[in-house]
Formats: C-alpha cells, structure tokens, sequence
C-alpha cells in the first residue's frame, strides 16, 4: 500500500540535500532569519507566492520535512512523481478540500511542519499581496501551531543579485480570532516583503 502524502518523508530527506546545492549554485539566493524557524514543534511556515520554485528557500533554510501544500495539478503532470516522493500534500483548489486540510492537519498533530501559500496561487497581477485564504492560520489555531511568516522578493535568474526570503518571527493565533490571526499575517508578511525591498535599494545607492 502506498503511503499517504503526510507519511512520506524517505523522499524528501534524499532529494531535498541536492536541490539545496543545485538551487545555491544556480539561483544564489539570500535567506535571512533561518534561525526564527523552531527546530522542533508544530510549524506552518506562510508568505508570499510568486514563483513554482518558492517552496525551495524554505527547504534551504531548514533542515526540518516541510510538507508542502501544493495544487493537485501538479501531481498529474511529469514532475508528479517528485512531488509525491518529498510528501507534498495535493490540494483541489476547486473546492473545499477536507481531505488536504486533514493531512496537514495530521503532520502538525505529530509536531510536523506544513508550508503553505495563504495566496493560494501565484501572484501574477501588479497588486503586491493578493487576499490571504483563512487555511494557515485556521490549522495553526486547531492545532496549537507557530505559524512562521516569511517574505521573499526578487528574481529568479542565473545567480540572482536580488532573490531574498526573509523570515519573522513565529506567533501562535492563541485567542485572535481567525480573521484577526490572517490580517496579523498578511501584514508580517507584507513588512518582511518591504523590508527586502528597501535593503535592496540602499544596496543599489552604495553599489
């Protein structure tokens, strides 16, 4: 019997130490706050989604399985297999998908990690933040998770001069209520964002 996405964790602990060194090589990216993500207890670490490739700065930045919530596209097309082999969690973005929301749910309950896009798609309009879905912040309130924002920036080109992922500080929804937990969210995430953009800027006025 094949094992369930939030089982699988063989895959991603072989294949996720070349990606680091290929992806380093290639893209060079800048990843500040590594040392916020808590090397133990349940974690749902969200930010910003601009590029297929995102979920890869956080797989750099912790050497904890990050079971990566992804759209069930994905797992039909010629990279399902990798998908599958690192224990991403396919999700139907065309409805509410219990069965997704009940895997992940069942990683953070055994002190896992989950990464999500509260966006729930790339970001391919001019706005800077799309609305945020509810998802993270409701399993990290069910299961008494730190929720781990993070705000990434720049291109992703041969040896990137600008790629950067920062991350903030950990928070727990406690007594917030889910719109207030994803309104604190958006807003860390939104700052983490500006704050790479205008270290970049003063970079540029001293290059």
């Amino acid at each position: 019997m094949s094992k369930k996405p939030e089982e699988r964790e063989l895959g991603y602990k072989i294949l996720t130490p070349l990606m680091r060194v290929a992806f380093k090589l290639f893209y060079s990216p800048e990843i500040i706050g590594a040392e916020k993500i808590p090397k133990d207890s349940s974690i749902v670490i969200a930010g910003n989604h601009k590029h297929v490739y995102d979920q890869c700065l956080t797989i750099m930045a912790t050497k904890r399985v990050i079971h990566y919530m992804a759209k069930k596209e994905y797992f039909d097309g010629w990279l399902a297999p990798l998908f599958r082999a690192v224990g991403c969690i396919p999700v139907d973005r065309s409805r509410k998908d219990f069965s997704s929301a009940m895997s992940a749910m069942k990683v953070l309950k055994k002190e896992g990690a989950i990464g999500i896009f509260p966006e729930g798609t790339r970001n391919k309009t001019e706005d800077f933040l799309l609305r945020f879905k509810t998802g993270a912040v409701s399993m990290a309130k069910k299961t008494d998770s730190y929720i781990v924002p993070f705000g990434l920036t720049g291109d992703y080109t041969f040896r990137s001069k600008n790629l950067k992922i920062r991350y903030g500080e950990p928070f727990k929804v406690g007594d917030m209520t889910i719109e207030e937990a994803n309104t604190k969210l958006r807003n860390e995430v939104e700052r983490l964002m500006l704050e790479n953009l205008s270290e970049e800027n003063e970079n540029r006025k001293h290059a």
